[in-house]
């Protein structure tokens, strides 16, 4: 399915019935990453899983920012009346949603973030060198995205009253003490390190998410 927001068309994926959930893919990604997790997820949820601007089957833009990426899905909650959905954000996903919960604070019920950084050098030099080469070689708009946004404040974080989960692998993109340096200034955030993951291993085609982001939502429901 498809809607119009900010000027632009969202395609999303709509599934299951019970309360509402939406999932949030990464950079050179698109909705299908989650088939697997949405086929448990849609059992007790109402799952929304979005291409975001420029990804899959939405509308291609000229240039990226995150938070018109951001304000993408605040217009796609309020347009299509979802009462303060569960956001589940990976990567960029997870930036969206940290700056949809400082930006909205009333929209959403719970966050749940993995991998996600609030500023460029949240991520390892080894993986920035090759974004950097990588952006040199073909002038990747989305690359140039990751190279220079997002810019979250401490400040910003510190004033996030959304109920929080900060997930990350441990052999993440993200450096470990950036991903805790977040968790530990959401006021009232859970902090998880996944032991034997990296950046996407536990959610691209994983069901390995089902379970903690049931017991997250149970917890703070």
């Amino acid at each position: 399915m498809k809607i119009s927001v900010n000027g632009i068309e969202l395609f999303y994926k709509k599934s299951g019935q019970g309360y509402p959930i939406i999932l949030l893919h990464g950079s050179g990604q698109d909705h299908r990453i989650f088939n697997t997790m949405t086929k448990k997820l849609s059992g007790n949820y109402t799952v929304y899983a979005i291409d975001s601007r420029d990804h899959g089957q939405s509308s291609k833009v000229e240039s990226l920012d995150y938070r018109s990426k951001m304000e993408d899905v605040a217009e796609f909650i309020r347009k299509l009346d979802i009462d303060k959905p569960i956001l589940f954000g990976f990567s960029d996903g997870g930036i969206i949603g940290l700056l949809l919960a400082i930006k909205h604070p009333k929209m959403l019920c719970t966050l749940i973030i993995s991998g996600a950084n609030t500023n460029p050098d949240g991520i390892k030099k080894s993986f920035f060198t090759l974004m950097k080469l990588g952006h040199l070689l073909t002038g990747s708009k989305r690359l140039n995205l990751m190279m220079t946004q997002p810019n979250i404040t401490k400040d910003e974080l510190n004033a996030i009253v959304t109920p929080t989960l900060v997930l990350a692998g441990r052999h993440d993109i993200i450096k470990d003490d950036h991903t805790r340096y977040i968790a530990a200034n959401i006021p009232g955030s859970e902090l998880q390190i996944l032991k034997g993951e990296g950046h996407s291993s536990y959610v691209t085609d994983s069901s390995k998410l089902f379970e903690i982001i049931k017991e997250f939502v149970i917890k703070k429901g």
